[in-house]
């Protein structure tokens, strides 16, 4: 594939645009580390909010839709839709408390809720733990996606493309920290958003597509573009939609999915001028990012099962791509390769802006909990801002070059997809629960982050779980266990609640100093703190400030009412799309009800209740 001189220039451009935006803001940037990791806590809601969409807009996002789609029709995207309902819970009910609380991270957070050596080993281990161990599995994903557009577009070798990208994003995120990062984000979100609502309206009015009306009566792809699975299949209706919706979106930890806000979506609520800020933040972000930016990805996808029908097309197209990269996952960048000069240099920068998004937020996320949680508390805890800026800068490269090394043993992004959720099975609960029941302590989380990695490799990886388990054996052939498939992810969870509830009973409480800093600083309110706020009024101590309700039923009501509105959006803009008119018409005079109704039980959130 040939680059033309307005391809080269548009991309150029816009590299030299970020380049000059981190280097700008690399002199505020590194004053110190509240202005490296938060930007002094003085950002507006719409920018947080279009940094959010921005980072979760990654090169490997399009391929794993596309290997979704390709596998499992359009209904295999709930493996990552259920999150909705995560993201919503933040809105309207953990972004006021995390503004409240006032942490630098949400590893502080710990230091806050928990009290003593428990409380401090988990702050330090689990910053390493997700900052930099879970951190480079997200980034080796995101590289992953990048080596394989590379190779099919440019013809560059998985070291040439990762050197590239990787220098120029990690030298940015490096000088410009947070502040660099959220303000490149804004430009962005534009680049990226355009590339792909443009891709997909030039590939799927290709000849050999036809477009739309053509594309989704055509047999290979009319049985794959329903938004629910079929419900005749248990095993698919199980597996694609009932775990994610009923088990997943409470039990399992993901970054940028978390139950209860944290990571990078927690680091952007914690830089708001103000709860309001955060809350804004966020909802913005989650209309965006279920609602409407997906379906450009999904009609590329569904687009490639005409041109590219199997891997083993796509590998006779393709045939420098090496081996192990080989995937459904290819068949985005395979299909980028069709675009005209102009549109593809605008298609490539926004896949590059995908990727600088992406890495500067993890490596500025990662970095801010080596610097914060880990060598400020564990190494030298007198640093100065100076030495923990450059800490963060040289954690920056570090964590880029693990990142770079893992991509290069990987075949595909759905890989670590799963693998991050099972590790993460079972813990979700915890991160919601612990805002409003006194009883948590550390002692729980130690103990369910434990349990669910150790679970998880059992169920997963050893001969134990292959018995357990429906599976493919190493000739690729299915072999059958004792179970479905499907059974292992809510085991894990079922058995991992069980231990922490049980260790949570069997240790000793957090004491009575921690639990009234606790609620002072974030006032969560709930029947969950009666006994702590007894026990405080006895000893002549008032906790609570005000007489306001409690505001987490209405904030509960306020997400129900927002995922009636986001699916609605989402299922409208899918249907609309499919020509089915009658049934989009309705769907969206559904999802503007349900906008309606949330503003109403907003406006009353606001005036009348804590």
């Amino acid at each position: 594939m040939e680059l033309s001189t307005l391809d080269y220039s548009l991309i150029i451009g816009f590299f030299a645009i970020v380049l000059v935006i981190g280097i700008v803001v690399s002199k505020k940037s590194g004053k110190n580390t509240s202005e490296y990791f938060l930007s002094g806590r003085s950002m507006p809601w719409w920018l947080l909010g279009f940094s959010m969409v921005a980072t979760t807009f990654s090169t490997d996002t399009p391929n794993l839709v596309t290997d979704l789609v390709r596998s499992d029709g359009v209904s295999g995207n709930w493996v990552w839709w259920a999150f909705l309902l995560t993201g919503l819970l933040t809105v309207f009910v953990y972004a006021k408390l995390w503004r409240k609380s006032d942490v630098s991270t949400d590893m502080e957070f710990y230091d806050l809720r928990y009290g003593g050596k428990p409380a401090h080993f988990l702050r330090g281990f689990r910053s390493v733990y997700l900052g930099v161990i879970f951190n480079v599995m997200a980034m080796a994903a995101v590289n992953l996606a990048a080596i394989k557009i590379g190779q099919v577009m440019l013809g560059l070798s998985p070291i040439e493309t990762v050197l590239i990208g990787g220098t120029i994003t990690v030298i940015f995120s490096a000088i410009g920290g947070f502040r660099g990062v959220v303000y490149t984000d804004f430009v962005l979100f534009f680049v990226a958003i355009i590339g792909a609502v443009g891709a997909a309206y030039y590939l799927v009015n290709l000849p050999e597509v036809g477009g739309v009306s053509n594309l989704i009566v055509h047999e290979n792809v009319a049985d794959k573009i329903s938004i629910l699975p079929d419900f005749s299949d248990t095993e698919a209706l199980i597996g694609i939609l009932i775990i994610p919706l009923a088990v997943q979106w409470w039990s399992s930890w993901y970054p940028g999915g978390e139950p209860g806000g944290g990571g990078y979506i927690a680091q952007r609520m914690l830089a708001a001028k103000n709860e309001n800020h955060a809350i804004g933040a966020t909802f913005f972000f989650n209309i965006l990012h279920y609602a409407l930016r997906p379906w450009p990805w999904i009609l590329v996808a569904l687009a490639s099962l005409i041109i590219y029908p199997d891997i083993a097309s796509i590998q006779e197209a393709f045939p420098n791509v090496e081996q192990s990269k080989l995937g459904n996952d290819l068949a985005y960048s395979a299909m980028l390769t069709k675009l005209p000069s102009g549109l593809l240099g605008i298609v490539l920068a926004s896949l590059g802006a995908a990727y600088m998004s992406t890495i500067s937020t993890h490596l500025n996320w990662g970095s801010s909990y080596v610097v914060n949680d880990f060598y400020k508390q564990q190494v030298n805890k007198n640093a100065s801002e100076r030495e923990l800026v450059n800490v963060g800068r040289i954690t920056t490269v570090v964590l880029m070059i693990l990142s770079t090394i893992m991509a290069l043993y990987l075949t595909n992004a759905k890989q670590l997809f799963d693998i991050i959720i099972m590790f993460g099975a079972g813990t979700g609960l915890i991160f919601i629960l612990r805002w409003f029941w006194w009883r948590i302590n550390a002692w729980s989380e130690i103990s369910a982050m434990f349990s669910s990695g150790i679970i998880s490799l059992i169920l997963t990886f050893s001969s134990i779980g292959k018995h357990l388990f429906d599976h493919t054996n190493n000739a690729g052939e299915q072999v059958e266990g004792l179970m479905d498939s499907w059974v292992r992810f809510p085991m894990i969870v079922l058995i991992t609640s069980l231990v922490w509830i049980v260790v949570t009973f069997l240790t000793p409480r957090e004491s009575k100093a921690t639990l009234n800093r606790f609620y002072q600083r974030t006032q969560p309110g709930g029947p969950g703190w009666k006994k702590v706020l007894a026990e405080a009024a006895s000893d002549g101590i008032a906790l609570e400030e005000g007489d306001k309700k409690w505001s987490v039923p209405s904030g509960v009501l306020a997400m129900v009412l927002g995922t009636i509105l986001v699916y609605g959006c989402m299922f409208a803009t899918g249907n609309w799309i499919y020509g089915n008119y009658p049934l989009a018409a309705g769907l969206t005079v559904g999802a503007g009800v349900a906008g309606l109704l949330l503003a109403r039980v907003w406006n009353k959130m606001k005036d009348n209740i804590l």
